[in-house]
């Protein structure tokens, strides 16, 4: 295949990616009605690995020890952002969720800076400002409160944060796949725990419908074994300040389907809000180097 043609599907598979994780939102919403979160979340993590482990068999010719300590910490980490993110989307719009959630983008740089010492650049003190505003636009109501599922939503952003940070210090020296697959195992795990310690009592009460089950096996699927894979792909052949760009997207998405299914009244504020955020993870993502390289080549 021709490496134009293999760069341009590398890119619809990203966006396809994108457009996958901006239409859960509704769909985590809707189930957690009647699903509770974290039952949910280990029917999700445990259906991905199990997936990903026959499709990746050959893979497990790597495996060591390093996969079930780097999965564990990894997999804590992405199951407390989830979780977090889950309750947060129960006391808030699915588009506020997705565009607090992609905030985290903007925090990885000031994060990682306490692991590696690496100071934040211009692009990112620039992105970090900007987005504080947006986040006030979208989450601040008229007397200056702020309500706790947008709170909640904002935790699981710093947990996305630290999931990134921690998966980019070990992923160096793995399978970036085999890790993928205990990661998730490892958020299954979690979550199976939590259910029958706290939702045992509300497991026994879910009603089972047809609706509910092709819910959860889009999210478990296509949300986050399809997904990913689409996203492993993609960004193996795009450039990361295009990458960047398309995977930012996802938040973008997330509002659409809102929209388009009448679960947000927009108004100016929001508008603004959203717009904002949406500006300062492109600023910390991709340094707006899509703009000099334009540039560049106009001349």
């Amino acid at each position: 295949m021709k490496q134009k043609n293999l760069n341009l599907i590398a890119k619809l598979a990203l966006l396809a990616a994108t457009l996958i994780w901006g239409s859960s939102f509704i769909l985590v919403k809707d189930v957690v009605d009647t699903l509770p979160t974290c039952a949910l979340l280990a029917i999700r993590f445990l259906s991905a690995s199990v997936i990903l482990s026959l499709v990746f068999t050959s893979r497990f010719k790597g495996f060591n020890k390093k996969y079930l300590l780097y999965g564990g910490i990894t997999g804590v980490l992405l199951y407390t952002a989830y979780m977090l993110q889950t309750f947060g989307i129960t006391d808030t719009t699915p588009g506020k969720n997705a565009f607090l959630t992609a905030v985290y983008c903007v925090m990885v740089p000031f994060m990682a800076w306490l692991f590696n010492k690496k100071r934040p650049d211009k692009y990112n003190i620039i992105a970090a400002l900007v987005c504080i505003v947006g986040i006030g636009m979208v989450s601040l109501t008229a007397d200056f409160s702020i309500r706790i599922g947008d709170i909640l939503t904002l935790c699981g952003g710093v947990f996305f944060a630290l999931h990134i940070i921690a998966v980019s210090k070990f992923s160096d020296n793995c399978d970036p796949v085999l890790l993928t697959i205990f990661q998730f195992a490892s958020s299954g795990i979690c979550a199976l725990i939590c259910t029958l310690i706290f939702e045992r009592g509300k497991i026994t009460t879910v009603e089972i419908s047809t609706e509910l089950v092709m819910s959860v096996a889009y999210l478990a699927v296509c949300c986050t074994a399809i997904a990913l894979l689409f996203q492993n792909f993609g960004q193996k052949y795009t450039d990361p300040s295009t990458a960047s760009l398309l995977l930012s997207l996802e938040s973008v998405f997330g509002v659409a389907f809102s929209v388009a299914f009448g679960r947000e009244e927009m108004s100016v504020k929001l508008v603004i809000g959203f717009a904002l955020i949406f500006v300062a993870v492109v600023i910390s993502e991709t340094k707006l180097s899509f703009l000099f390289k334009k540039q560049a080549d106009n001349k």
